[in-house]
């Protein structure tokens, strides 16, 4: 059964060549994150996570919110096993899906059928299930003849619909999303909502952060509100984002 465990969690990210920049640089370019410190050695920190504690059971659709700075996609790092905690215990039960970087992996020089394989091979999709799903997927990401291709032949749009194309194959216990994925015009961003509601569907657990009121009031059961790598507030939507959107 999936589930996640965070007792403690504090995550410092070290700030290289700190002493060549003006007080004032450093201390913009994180007034709206975490807070600065000195390691023993005398190191400069930023401290993106601060004691960090929560529990996630089966079944629930967790949002993130907070402003830009305030932890949220080192939290969704931190939960997604690619940044290790400076302290604190983090346990993680279930298989681990993430949408954070659709374009991960993705060679510009090969076709977009080719590409397709690459991505889904790093995402842990077996061949044969690729194979039997890349004729519906052709025909989702609308690309046409445009799959046989070199992807630097795409535009920013066609990338985007061939890496979260074959992004949404993944069937995990734990989905973690930074952000509502726009893709396309109006007509193909409804058809890439159906098929995520499909993935977040077949997943136990959701983790989303994002910035709209909308989307967390209507996908959330639950709202973690990140504050300067803080947990300023837990609860129910109904009860968290009239305090943090007003």
């Amino acid at each position: 059964m999936s589930r996640i465990s965070l007792k403690h969690v504090s995550v410092d990210i070290p700030i290289f060549n700190s002493q060549g920049r003006s007080l004032k640089k450093t201390l913009m370019g994180v007034a709206t994150g975490g807070r600065i410190g000195l390691t023993e050695k005398g190191k400069t920190v930023v401290r993106s996570l601060d004691d960090i504690s929560f529990v996630i059971s089966p079944h629930e659709r967790i949002g993130l919110l907070g402003h830009n700075g305030a932890g949220k996609s080192t939290l969704l790092r931190v939960l997604g096993k690619v940044y290790v905690p400076t302290s604190g215990d983090v346990v993680i039960e279930g298989k681990i899906g993430s949408l954070i970087d659709i374009s991960l992996g993705i060679d510009t020089e090969a076709t977009g059928v080719e590409n397709i394989y690459l991505r889904a091979a790093l995402l842990g999709i077996p061949k044969n299930k690729v194979d039997a799903e890349l004729d519906s997927l052709i025909e989702f990401t609308q690309l046409g003849e445009f799959i046989n291709m070199p992807v630097r032949t795409y535009s920013t749009g066609m990338h985007m619909r061939l890496a979260f194309g074959v992004s949404t194959m993944i069937s995990p216990d734990i989905l973690l999303m930074d952000e509502w994925l726009s893709v396309g015009d109006q007509q193909f961003q409804s058809l890439a909502e159906q098929r995520l509601n499909k993935l977040i569907e077949r997943s136990n657990i959701l983790v989303i952060a994002s910035h709209s009121r909308q989307l967390i009031e209507k996908c959330c059961t639950r709202v973690l509100w990140l504050e300067h790598g803080q947990l300023k507030m837990d609860g129910k939507p109904e009860v968290v984002c009239p305090l943090y959107f007003r």
